[in-house]
């Protein structure tokens, strides 16, 4: 019992760093010397909360509380997946074949089966949370093996992926850090579907800056453009609680 108590502490420490990190590596100018490096300390936090989620999600599955259990494991995943091609579209700018090959179709898979299966677990427990947040994986998954099969097209492919996969890692940032500190503050209104607002809200925040971003790097316009190639969560309070 001990040892998981400091593994929610290492948790929302890993958390915290990289809520902070997150937002000073937005503002910072991108391609910047000070946007990289805090955007690999931004990961390294990331890696210690994809670390210690992990073994939570099998404390609560040994506690037979399967549906959290689950939920925390599947948020590892579309976590991790995120993590690995933020830093991904980077290593590989400059080789999109690379980039697109088996083990990327293997992870969109992952992210698609993962989110379907979290989606039949939320309707068997009635849970509108494990039931609404399943999509996301089953739409990053979607989105992957779509873009694994797309014919290459202008040079900043790679920052597309790159910010859409910053994004994802926000939501998992900001669900993480909500869904501790925001809980006990909901709860007090006695609104179940309130309870909500910490998970869903950090999804439509990014929905939105990725419309933005899609029209400034990615739309039709961007493609049509001769260019150059250049580049969880943890559940509420009361779940953490042993």
């Amino acid at each position: 019992m001990e040892m998981y108590r400091y593994l929610v502490i290492a948790h929302i420490a890993a958390g915290s760093i990289a809520l902070l990190t997150f937002w000073i590596a937005a503002i910072a100018r991108k391609g910047s010397p000070l946007h990289k490096r805090v955007g690999k300390y931004y990961l390294l936090a990331m890696i210690g909360i994809v670390a210690t989620a992990l073994p939570m999600a099998l404390v609560f599955m040994a506690r037979g509380r399967f549906g959290i259990g689950t939920f925390l494991a599947y948020l590892v995943v579309i976590t991790a997946s995120s993590m690995w091609l933020s830093w991904r579209a980077i290593q590989l700018k400059r080789d999109r074949a690379s980039f697109f090959n088996g083990r990327y179709r293997q992870v969109g898979w992952l992210n698609l089966i993962s989110g379907l299966v979290v989606f039949a677990i939320g309707l068997r427990l009635g849970s509108g949370l494990l039931s609404g947040f399943s999509w996301v994986g089953v739409l990053v998954g979607f989105g992957m093996l779509r873009s694994a099969r797309k014919p290459a097209g202008d040079g900043k492919w790679w920052l597309r992926e790159h910010y859409g996969a910053m994004l994802g890692n926000g939501v998992a940032t900001h669900i993480a850090f909500l869904g501790i500190g925001m809980n006990g503050f909901l709860a007090s209104f006695g609104i179940p579907s309130l309870m909500l607002l910490p998970w869903f809200a950090p999804l439509l925040v990014a929905g939105v800056a990725a419309v933005y971003l899609d029209r400034r790097y990615g739309g039709q316009k961007a493609a049509r453009r001769p260019s150059t190639p250049l580049p969880v969560e943890a559940g509420s309070a009361r779940e953490l609680t042993p």
